[in-house]
């Protein structure tokens, strides 16, 4: 069942990351530049964040391995229709139909996996497992794309996804039970709405600022519309019985760290991916297999790492893996922030394996310190939560580094990134003041408000 489990998360986090290498053959294919290209990534990744949490509470009412099939099956119709796309529209909107079927993939893995390991010691060895496959897939993206790439061109990235989908169907069928939480949560239309358009206006900001202006009236729209959309989001929702995201959540420092530090870490990793992505093969003429082989350090580092961290925290709790995490990422990031043209690819390989250390690290006391912090019943909008920063914090990391380098020449590419690179730094940093936080001190046992008479 775990490992059945994991082949579901080996796809989510594949093609969050598969993708970034390939960006430049697609903008070929297609006739489209970087900025276009900003999409087919975050079309995914938006979607995912935004309905994450709402797929958690369908499986928690409806039977989680029935959506975790539905998922599945959606997810695969997606593939081959991104794999299909005639063109940037079709398949931006076919990437965010991925993200759906990737939202019910998620948490509600993690869902089945907790709900079957009732053991904190086990649990986490086991969400040490999951964290590892995660963290493999998220790193191993960029390799499997640049070798797909090169022997079958960039619509073979999602080919690739129709057998993985049919062997999991199969074995779901087989091996997972199914289960629900004895009192499911309502669905929260009016927090989903409000959920989704403030993750999408908020990284769509990002996106459209280089070519908008900063200072234009569209941005400054953009701007008071994030706002007010954010607002209107935690107004609503410190109102309704039943939120999508029950403020009183975040009165746990441990939560609320483990949020954040789940945000700090995929924006780390993206932004390193997508600069890897663009630098070596645009400033430095590498094939896509070549830049995507750069990152193996980076796979070879999360997945050591992940199983450890996993077993870390069942002995000592989550702080210590969690600070190893940040002062990994954070001399990853250090390393090149004074990058050239033609800095060292040992020192490129370096960054990238300290990097992919600590994000092997990082997974497990983050995943674990949500769960931990809530009743085992909301074991699913925990999971939902996180994966929601998860892929939030991967949104936004494609949108700031593409802001950094949409309108850079290659030749100034190395420059412009610089600062790309001390915001990995930046978030290794906020992970080592968060790790202080990350042990829970006690379960929110009022987070499931009671039903209305």
């Amino acid at each position: 069942m775990l490992a059945v489990c994991c082949l579901s998360m080996f796809l989510v986090g594949l093609d969050t990351t598969i993708v970034n290498v390939g960006l430049p053959a697609i903008g070929r294919g297609l006739g489209v530049g970087t900025h276009g290209l900003e999409w087919t990534v975050d079309a995914y990744t938006l979607v995912l964040a935004g309905l994450l949490i709402s797929s958690g509470a369908l499986a928690d009412r409806f039977g989680r391995r029935r959506v975790f099939r539905i998922g599945l099956v959606l997810f695969g119709v997606a593939s081959l229709a991104c794999a299909l796309a005639p063109s940037l529209g079709t398949l931006v909107a076919a990437r965010a139909v991925q993200g759906i079927g990737a939202s019910m993939l998620s948490p509600v893995a993690l869902a089945i996996v907790v709900s079957a390991i009732p053991d904190p010691r086990e649990r986490a060895r086991a969400i040490g497992v999951w964290a590892s496959v995660f963290g493999l897939s998220m790193a191993a993206g960029p390799v499997t794309g640049g070798f797909l790439i090169e022997a079958l061109g960039w619509r073979s990235m999602f080919w690739i996804n129709a057998p993985v989908v049919v062997a999991a169907l199969v074995l779901t069928a087989l091996f997972v039970p199914e289960s629900r939480a004895r009192r499911a949560q309502r669905l929260d239309l009016p927090g989903q709405v409000l959920l989704s358009l403030a993750i999408g206006v908020s990284v769509g900001t990002l996106i459209e600022g280089p070519r908008v202006g900063w200072t234009s009236p569209v941005a400054l729209a953009m701007y008071a519309s994030t706002a007010a959309v954010t607002f209107a989001f935690v107004h609503v929702e410190s109102r309704r019985q039943e939120p999508l995201i029950d403020p009183r959540l975040f009165r746990n420092p441990a939560f609320t760290s483990a949020v954040l530090a789940a945000v700090a870490v995929f924006v780390a990793l993206n932004v390193a991916l997508l600069l890897n992505t663009l630098y070596l093969q645009q400033t430095r003429d590498w094939s896509p297999l070549a830049a995507g082989t750069a990152t193996l350090p980076m796979a070879f580092g999360a997945t050591v790492c992940a199983p450890w961290s996993g077993r870390l925290v069942g002995r000592t709790g989550p702080r210590l893996p969690l600070a190893l995490a940040g002062g990994f990422l954070t001399a990853g990031g250090l390393i090149l922030t004074g990058l050239e043209q033609d800095t060292s690819v040992l020192l490129l390989l370096l960054s990238y394996l300290l990097i992919g250390i600590g994000f092997g690290f990082a997974n497990a006391p983050i995943t674990n310190t949500a769960i931990s912090a809530l009743p085992p019943a909301r074991a699913a909008v925990a999971g939902g939560i996180t994966s929601s920063a998860r892929q939030f914090g991967a949104a936004l990391g494609i949108a700031l580094a593409g802001a950094l380098v949409a309108t850079t020449a290659p030749d100034h590419l190395a420059h412009a990134s610089r600062p790309g690179w001390a915001l990995v730094a930046a978030c290794g940093t906020l992970l080592l003041l968060l790790a202080h936080a990350a042990r829970p001190k006690k379960r929110l046992t009022h987070s499931a408000p009671a039903p209305a008479k």
